[in-house]
């Protein structure tokens, strides 16, 4: 019990000094670094590794911003992870307003498949809008979802989950039968650990975990990460 208390008033006490140092977002918004020191942060849309092939407009840093629910569950599953040689990488978390539309406007353009063969190499761009690849507003943008996968901790090489990240089409669905039975064994242990912590999963992407009972289910925010 004293172990308990010990803990939460810890992890009060770290929620509260980046609530200071972080006014620069909404109150219940912090850097999910600066409580969880050991996790693996890699925004893909700060870089040009992703399926636009730019910098996305709204991430002017590599941090990970999520409301405070969010990080605290998240530092569980890595604590939980940690005891069997295993971590967090996180490749997006909210996602402002700007970078949604920022979407949008690349879909629309259906010239522009410099990042096809990485991303979508068989789906058209024609139909990214119908198949809910792209959409007008995202949960990202709420503040408690993000994606992410698991890496070893001893060199941070990821666990073959049978598809890359943000891969459109049905390789990248929770079920997809056609990979390995260790390929499935990992993501089975995602799904897991991120279920037991209080994410629930989106069945067509392995990546994708939104967090229940979420602070903001109806706001979209739209504030810069810097």
């Amino acid at each position: 019990m004293k172990l308990t208390k010990l803990l939460i008033y810890t992890v009060s006490t770290l929620l509260m000094l980046a609530f200071q140092d972080h006014q620069e977002f909404p109150s219940d918004f912090i850097d999910a670094k600066s409580v969880i020191k050991d996790l693996d942060v890699e925004l893909r849309y700060y870089t040009d590794f992703n399926f636009v092939g730019d910098t996305i407009r709204g991430y002017n840093a590599n941090r990970l911003i999520l409301t405070k629910p969010t990080v605290v569950a998240l530092m569980k599953v890595q604590d939980s992870l940690e005891t069997i040689g295993l971590c967090l990488r996180v490749y997006d978390g909210y996602r402002p307003q700007e970078a949604v539309n920022h979407f949008i406007e690349w879909a629309r353009d259906l010239d522009d498949t410099i990042q096809k063969q990485n991303f979508y190499p068989r789906t058209s761009k024609s139909v990214l809008f119908q198949e809910g690849y792209i959409a007008s507003k995202s949960g990202h943008s709420r503040g408690s979802t993000v994606d992410l996968t698991i890496i070893k901790a001893n060199n941070l090489e990821p666990l073959d989950m049978g598809s890359p990240y943000d891969f459109f089409g049905p390789e990248s669905w929770v079920d997809y039968p056609h990979i390995t039975e260790e390929q499935k064994e990992n993501r089975k242990i995602l799904q897991g650990v991120m279920n037991s912590f209080g994410f629930r999963s989106y069945s067509k992407e392995w990546w994708h975990f939104t967090l229940r009972n979420e602070p903001h289910p109806y706001t979209y925010f739209n504030f810069p990460i810097k």
